[in-house]
């Protein structure tokens, strides 16, 4: 025969006794099934019955420490007091209801219309394929080019004298999209460009209208559609095999984070709306959607989202403080001032504001909920411990989110401006020039700010939980009971057996 597992004590019913199972949850310290005396209903007499019915209660003679009065479950959190759930709704549905009526007010019903200036992105592509490519002489097909000065040490001469002596690559490209389907045309390669076409490679060309017949198309990059579309797919397998359920709602959510920013943020930015108001409504939508459609509608998100809500806001005050002070324009490129081009009423240094905003969002959200979680388990751990205590804890695993989340955007931010930063190495410029430079100050403003909201949301976060969880501390009458349970049985009399 065998003996039953340890089952964790029932949760009280609204009326106080016990939830009665007949499996001899209210046990005294003796080991005894009879009345505890810790509070109505406990071991009342109708359980009782049912318990002799069953068989004797048992005892647990464990050795101490290894019976626990809670449950270390990982799945939902425990549910918070009515009360305190009434408190977080009061927060959050009127700031639910303003990020709707925001929606409903800024919609843009799409992006408005423009002559296309066929310069950089604002072009008409179609697909095409590399249908033949052939060797030929550079001089043959007036690509040669003359050495300006008779230097050949430059960059210049070197190029040129490369094309005189070099071999071109004369192409054949047949268009597979759009109105001219079918038609081909020839691109000559030079043998100092970084881009060589090969025969059977998917391209995108450019297509000019105003242009020559002869020269209205032109091959501008290749075709990456398959393997970014491999790898996407690689990663949903992957987040849905390890995340499970999660995964899936996490990549809904994905998805929905892509089309508000598609449908909403850009179009409402084109439109000429202010970019502050639409990056916080658009991140708060996001946020809302991404943070209860993973984790649940409970407590411990809505404190997760109150906490990115306050660190959010830290960044806004920042970030508008900041770039102001540092006279930041956002016009520091050949896209930027295409975009002031075209709609020059859109706030440039508003929307590097949007950028800094939108782009702290995703991390936030990582340490807002982690802090959260963490809380959450130490309060399940150690019900008896008081929001201070919590709060000890929960921000010494908060120190260490902080160094690898402080670390991970700076290291971000300077791979993807690597090549300028090597530029600037090349022209061996000091380190006050290059920082000085609107260009490099900008991305040290979007990583000073977003690491200061990241920083400021771990100590924010965890005082909310702890203030939370510390609330719903466990009365006397739940704590004598709990600790009668943890005390060992006098004897092994009223095991439990199987039937």
């Amino acid at each position: 025969m065998e003996q039953y597992p340890y089952q964790p004590p029932e949760p009280r019913r609204r009326d106080g006794s016990a939830a009665g199972d007949g499996h001899g949850r209210a046990v005294t310290a003796a080991g005894h099934g009879h009345d505890s005396g810790h509070g109505p209903g406990r071991g009342s007499g109708g359980d009782d019955d049912h318990r002799h019915d069953r068989g004797h209660a048992h005892g647990h003679a464990q050795a101490p420490g290894h019976a626990h009065g809670h449950s270390h479950s990982h799945g939902p959190a425990a549910p918070v007091s009515r009360h305190l759930r009434k408190v977080i709704a009061a927060i959050l549905i009127p700031f639910t209801a303003a990020v709707v009526v925001g929606l409903v007010v800024l919609w843009p019903g799409g992006a408005p219309p423009h002559k296309r200036t066929g310069v950089g992105f604002d072009q008409q592509t179609q697909q095409a394929t590399v249908t033949q490519v052939v060797e030929v002489s550079c001089k043959s097909v007036n690509a040669s080019g003359e050495t300006p000065t008779g230097d050949t040490s430059t960059a210049e001469g070197n190029s040129a004298q490369q094309e005189a002596n070099g071999t071109c690559h004369k192409a054949t490209i047949r268009i597979d999209t759009g109105k001219d389907k079918g038609r081909t045309f020839t691109e000559i390669v030079q043998p100092d460009q970084p881009r060589q076409l090969h025969q059977g490679e998917s391209v995108v060309v450019a297509y000019e209208p105003s242009a020559p017949k002869d020269l209205q198309y032109s091959v501008t990059d290749v075709n990456r559609r398959f393997p970014m579309g491999l790898l996407a797919g690689i990663f949903a397998l992957a987040v849905v095999v390890v995340g499970r359920l999660r995964g899936v709602m996490a990549l809904v959510a994905l998805a929905i984070s892509f089309m508000v920013l598609n449908f909403f943020i850009l179009p409402a930015i084109l439109q000429g709306s202010n970019p502050l108001l639409v990056a916080v409504i658009g991140s708060s939508t996001i946020m809302l959607i991404a943070l209860y459609m993973c984790h649940g509608l409970s407590a411990r998100t809505s404190v997760a989202v109150l906490g990115t809500l306050a660190s959010l806001a830290l960044i806004g005050l920042l970030g508008s403080q900041f770039i102001d002070w540092a006279a930041l324009t956002g016009n520091t490129d050949d896209q930027t001032g295409l975009i002031h081009g075209l709609y020059p009423k859109i706030d440039m240094s508003g929307l590097l504001l949007a950028g800094v905003i939108i782009g702290s969002l995703g991390v936030l959200d990582d340490v807002t909920v982690t802090q959260t979680s963490a809380v959450w388990e130490l309060h399940e751990a150690n019900p008896s411990l008081g929001w201070r205590a919590l709060y000890r804890a929960g921000i010494r695993i908060g120190r260490d989110h902080i160094a690898s989340v402080v670390n991970t955007l700076v290291l971000a931010y300077a791979g993807a401006a690597l090549p300028l930063l090597l530029l600037f190495s090349i022209a061996q410029s000091s380190v006050g020039t290059v920082a000085n430079s609107e260009l490099v100050a900008e991305e040290i403003v979007r990583t000073l700010v977003g690491s200061i909201g990241l920083v400021a949301s771990v100590p924010v976060t965890t005082a909310l939980a702890a203030l939370v969880v510390s609330a719903d501390r466990p009365g006397p009458d739940a704590l004598a009971d709990n600790g009668a349970q943890l005390a060992p049985a006098r004897g092994g009399r009223g095991r439990r057996r199987k039937r």
